[in-house]
This record gives C-alpha cells, sequence and structure tokens, in this order.
C-alpha cells in the first residue's frame, strides 16, 4: 500500500500487474484463449510442475521463466517464498503470469496467493482452467453428474496439509450414497488404501471407481474397477501421480465395471 500524503488515502501498488492463470489439464488445446493472451503478454512467469511445456512455449521470447515446483513426494517450492517472489515482480513492474496446472482456485492454492498479494496492495486478475476431475472424465466420455445417477458432484483432496486430520471419508461416503454425489479425488493415489478402507464404511464395495492418470495427455492411462478392488487395482496396473480417482454410480455402464463386479461376487 502506498500512503497519499494529501488525502490520506491507501491505494494499490500499480507498478506491475499479477494474473493467475489455469493452464487446464495439460492439453495445449484445452487452454482457453483468455488465459493463451495473457501467457502471450507476461513478462515473468512463475510456473507449476505440472504445467506442460508446450504450454509455456506460447510465452514470448523475452519472457522469464521461473519454474516453482509442488509436487507431492517431491522436493518442493515453499509457498511463501513463491508469494514473495511475485510481489516482487509485480512492484518491479513486470506482468506477472502464475501458471497453475488445472485450475488455480481447484486445490490450486489460488486463495492463498490472493490474499498475498492482496496485503500487498496489488491487485489480481484469475482466469479459470478445466480441471483435471472434469478432463479425466470427459476423455472417458462419461459425465459428473446425470439425472438418474449423480445429483451432484464433490472435489475433495486426499492429500491433507501437515497435522490436519484430513477428510472424513465415512462421513463423506455416507453422503455420498444418500444423496447420490459423484465424488472427485485429487492426489488420492498414495492414500488410496486408507481412502478406500473408510468409503467403505458408506457406499458398497461394487460402486464403481475410475483411476485416470495424465488426463488430457497423450501418456493418459486409466483403469475402471469397483471400490473395493481400488488398491489392488492402483497396483496392478502400475498408476501413479498425478491421478484423479472417481467414485461413483455416474460409472456403472462401463464394461469394465460389471466385469470386476461379477468377478468379486464369484471370490465371495
Amino acid at each position: 500500500m502506498k500512503n497519499n500524503m494529501l488525502t490520506g488515502k491507501c491505494t494499490l501498488v500499480a507498478n506491475g500487474r499479477c494474473t493467475l492463470v489455469g493452464a487446464g489439464p495439460g492439453d495445449p488445446e484445452l487452454l482457453t484463449l483468455k488465459a493463451l493472451k495473457a501467457i502471450q503478454a507476461a513478462s515473468v512467469l512463475f510456473v507449476d510442475d505440472l504445467v506442460n511445456p508446450d504450454i509455456v512455449a506460447f510465452a514470448r521470447a523475452q519472457a522469464r521463466i521461473v519454474y516453482v515446483g509442488k509436487r507431492g513426494g517431491c522436493s518442493s517450492t515453499p509457498q511463501a517464498f513463491i508469494e514473495k517472489l511475485m510481489v516482487m515482480a509485480v512492484k518491479e513492474g513486470d506482468n506477472v503470469v502464475r501458471l497453475k496446472g488445472g485450475d488455480p482456485f481447484i486445490f490450486g492454492r489460488g486463495g492463498e496467493e490472493i490474499e498475498a498479494l492482496h496485503a500487498a496492495g496489488i491487485e489480481v486478475t484469475v482466469i479459470n482452467g478445466i480441471t483435471s476431475g472434469l478432463a479425466a472424465m470427459t476423455s472417458l466420455n462419461v459425465p459428473l453428474t446425470h439425472r438418474d445417477h449423480a445429483h451432484g458432484v464433490v472435489f475433495v483432496t486426499g492429500h491433507a496439509k501437515p497435522g490436519d486430520a484430513g477428510t472424513n471419508w465415512a462421513l463423506l461416503a455416507s453422503t455420498a450414497a444418500e444423496a447420490k454425489l459423484t465424488l472427485v479425488i485429487y492426489m488420492g493415489v498414495t492414500g488410496a488404501e486408507q481412502i478406500q478402507n473408510e468409503l467403505l464404511q458408506g457406499l458398497a464395495a461394487s460402486t464403481p471407481v475410475a483411476i485416470i492418470q495424465n488426463a488430457s495427455l497423450p501418456s493418459q492411462r486409466h483403469a475402471v474397477a469397483t471400490l473395493g478392488s481400488l488398491r489392488a487395482t492402483i497396483e496392478r496396473e502400475g498408476l501413479q501421480s498425478p491421478s484423479v480417482i472417481v467414485v461413483g454410480d455416474v460409472l456403472q455402464g462401463s464394461a469394465a465395471v460389471a466385469s470386476d463386479a461379477a468377478n468379486q461376487q464369484k471370490q465371495a
């Protein structure tokens, strides 16, 4: 903030500007036109680890690219340091783009960064991106909602903040069963066994699930099974992060789900 000596009022810093841009799930063709324009206009880009290099390539040749990786299980750039870099760049007059995989406001820490920028007197523009949970199901030609099978959808993280108890999966399962909800679980592969065991307290073992890795990219892989075999399927197929786990009856038409359920009944 700058204090105007004549009026006594505080005004926002106007040296540079900052835009939080959702890069989408990975496929460059799923980038919005507004996001593309922002990337091409930036003088400095702070880029997340999972952003496709083909999207970063849209930046102009003179732009400074700063990689600020944040990825589960890997060494990460501290969030406070990222925010400090962004504030410094804006105050130095740069047109800053914070380029984030998926959407900045769905498990992208966009809210935290806006708070830090506002505290420094910096206005922020946010450009949405297609979130991987939506892109993953679309790649299978399966909806997240359906009048007969799902009245709503819940986006939830499988990775709790250190010191946080995390999601109450048993309660969420009961709610999903009663309200007919699709569950879209981000960052859930590592904790799949616990998630499966707790979801089974409120959902049937025959509930369909899908695990989609690298949604929208040429390297995409997926498996469709049932909740009772979630962990075993991930291990058998060698599925890894970044993956999205989807749980719900919107998947029940899948032949793979029907086959898996039949095998479970034989083994029972």
